[in-house]
């Protein structure tokens, strides 16, 4: 997958609203491979709707959404289990990690079905985000802010021509974001994956392709 395409789109709670002002809706959008994108948004504005109709939850908007000029309400289940599984990730703002399981096990559970990254690196990446003592902590013992760092690392185990993530830094130090930020760079150096980032007000601090204000 090259492009993301937004034309004209508009959840359809917004509809028959005559004050919207925004970058996103009722315009048109590009999001390319290879690049990356700051999403910022107040509440209320429709975020996580926009995350649920790129990923295919949900198709309650108006206008057009397309991958790589396919229109994604045509698509059919096994299309989109397809697209989930080799061309975006996401890093949903709920995490949807499993409580019950450790920070290493949620990460690995991932990485034993797409065989995407060793051990090795993954546990770099703990390391990194200063999370390796915790690979073996159950994920409901840990803090929002650990979990985090354990659902991006997850979504990195996902083969995908995008990375789609939900306010990933809102429990996050700076010193974190940043590590953050550095491991996002070298994916689009090393694989030209496209990054969305969406914010209501802490953001990943990135030298962003473009910034949207939704």
């Amino acid at each position: 997958m090259e492009r993301i395409e937004l034309d004209n789109v508009l959840p359809a709670v917004f509809s028959g609203r005559d004050n919207i002002i925004s970058d996103l809706w009722l315009g048109k959008l590009c999001f390319e491979k290879g690049k990356s994108y700051l999403i910022e948004a107040a509440s209320g504005t429709g975020k996580s709707s926009l995350c649920s109709f790129i990923y295919g939850y949900r198709k309650d908007y108006e206008g057009l959404i397309s991958f790589d000029d396919a229109d994604i309400k045509n698509f059919s289940g096994s299309t989109w289990t397809e697209i989930r599984q080799k061309n975006l990730g996401m890093m949903f703002q709920e995490l949807r990690l499993f409580p019950e399981l450790t920070a290493g096990e949620n990460v690995i559970l991932k990485n034993n079905l797409t065989h995407f990254r060793d051990e090795a690196q993954i546990r770099k990446w703990f390391s990194m985000l200063g999370i390796e003592d915790k690979w073996a902590e159950p994920v409901g013992r840990m803090s929002f802010g650990q979990q985090q760092r354990v659902a991006f690392i997850r979504m990195l185990c996902q083969p995908s021509d995008f990375l789609f993530m939900d306010e990933p830094v809102s429990h996050l130090d700076d010193a974190n974001g940043k590590i953050m930020a550095k491991i996002l760079y070298d994916e689009i150096r090393e694989r030209g994956v496209g990054v969305i980032v969406t914010s209501i007000g802490r953001r990943l601090e990135m030298n962003y392709n473009a910034e949207i204000k939704l």
